[in-house]
């Protein structure tokens, strides 16, 4: 035969603690459900779950019609707009930096032929170091006698 053993406290110091604290534990939820059932009772109770109700609906209404403006496709198209756009600025800013040195290349082009020329002007080959002096080829070094406005006679 199967005999059934009931959890029997060792002690009955245990026992009665035990029963107190749920007798402590019935008493706290039946307190605490008389005071919500009092608080629900209450005006004030009825006036907040009241104004909730009101703001839910009304965030609800705001959202409803956040979604039927169409906000989102329209700051969608927006900003494909503007990323269009700045592309376009992107690629003018491009070109315009490419003709720039396009022409900042030629302008240093004509610079250094000009540079090129003007150096070979003055680089005539000298063959003579008497022909650095300025004298002509072919002429004396002596000094030709020239006639200057205070040498010239009757200017005294």
């Amino acid at each position: 035969m199967e005999e059934v053993k009931k959890d029997e406290p060792l002690n009955p110091e245990e026992e009665s603690f035990m029963q107190k604290a749920k007798k402590l534990v019935d008493k706290a939820d039946d307190f605490i459900e008389e005071k919500a059932g009092q608080v629900r009772k209450s005006k004030a109770f009825g006036n907040v779950s009241e104004a909730l109700d009101r703001a839910e609906d009304y965030v609800e209404d705001k959202i409803e019609d956040l979604k039927q403006s169409g906000a989102k496709e329209k700051l969608a198209n927006l900003a494909d707009k503007a990323e269009d756009k700045a592309e376009e600025a992107l690629s003018r800013l491009k070109d315009i930096g490419r003709k720039v040195a396009n022409k900042t290349a030629d302008k240093l082009e004509d610079i250094a032929e000009n540079i090129k020329k003007k150096t070979k002007e003055d680089e005539i080959p000298a063959k003579n170091p008497e022909d650095l002096t300025g004298t002509v080829p072919g002429t004396s070094t002596e000094s030709i006698p020239v006639s200057t406005p205070e040498s010239t006679p009757g200017n005294s």
